[in-house]
């Protein structure tokens, strides 16, 4: 039998559906809320206790308290300042050791995953390896299909991640006839649309490009997309997205190309993203 599961839950609808496999599948699990990114009228009904971001050691007596023996993190976590943050005896300690604060996304979220692993004993899963929602093969999704010029935005855009990935910088660019818009930093992809949505050239709109950084770590902050992601999109005048083959977790694959249909964009599944490119642009986007 799989040991209990702890969700450290952010914003968003992943730590629910992470929620419901377990309780479909007799899973043991519980669920930490964090303070400000949770809402617990999500999980009423559910094993679930709030505690703040900066409250480390609540967290791991809670963990230890519930018999939790593996760990997934889901959902969105906006970075506190640490005057916001608070940080208790724990968190303090951990932030003094990993620098934490001045460490980019995915190298965080990898100092968390072992200090989870390796000072404290648990067992940190991926999200996909939960769910099963990730791609495994390259190429269009849904009934509309990327053109020629949204090709080559495409390509454009998994280039640029290419080069920005390895400096831990977001995990989405914008581009439009060849021109970045925008790249998503600390906002969110939500927020880089609805930026880049303000910026868009007149003709065929943009494309977005979200894909999971060359070498990430796969169990923590795997990019995600679902119907809202599409909506978000079309509301702000792209035409269609790009996300990652075998890197990227579905909010239910079904509806989310189902959204994409009725909206009229496009979906492409691209070649995950193995190695840093190298540091210029090809010779004809100069």
């Amino acid at each position: 039998m799989p040991a209990r599961l702890g969700i450290l839950a952010g914003s968003g609808r992943l730590p629910r559906l992470i929620a419901d496999f377990c309780a479909e599948n007799r899973r043991a699990f519980f669920i930490i809320g964090f303070q400000g990114h949770a809402n617990p009228a999500d999980y009423a009904g559910l094993p679930f206790e709030q505690i703040r971001l900066g409250a480390v050691g609540a967290v791991l007596a809670a963990l230890r308290r519930e018999g939790v023996g593996e760990v997934v993190m889901a959902g969105g976590i906006r970075r506190p300042g640490l005057a916001e943050l608070r940080p208790d005896g724990a968190a303090l300690r951990f932030l003094l050791k990993s620098g934490a604060l001045t460490l980019g996304d995915d190298a965080l979220l990898t100092a968390v995953t072992r200090y989870l692993e390796e000072e404290h004993g648990f067992r940190v899963v991926g999200a996909d390896s939960l769910l099963g929602q990730s791609l495994s093969t390259p190429g269009p999704l849904g009934a509309c299909k990327a053109d020629a010029s949204a090709r080559r935005d495409l390509g454009k855009g998994r280039h640029i991640l290419g080069i920005t990935g390895p400096a831990d910088i977001g995990q989405a660019v914008a581009v439009q006839d060849g021109l970045v818009l925008g790249l998503e930093a600390i906002e969110g992809t939500d927020a880089l649309l609805e930026r880049c949505g303000g910026l868009r050239r007149a003709g065929p709109g943009p494309v977005l490009v979200k894909m999971r950084k060359p070498g990430q770590n796969r169990r923590v902050d795997l990019p995600a997309v679902g119907p809202e992601t599409l909506r978000a999109a079309a509301a702000a005048g792209f035409r269609g997205i790009g996300i990652d083959a075998g890197g990227m977790m579905f909010l239910d694959r079904a509806a989310t190309i189902r959204e994409a249909d009725r909206l009229g964009l496009f979906m492409e599944a691209l070649e995950p993203l193995q190695a840093p490119s190298a540091t210029c642009l090809p010779a004809d986007d100069r």
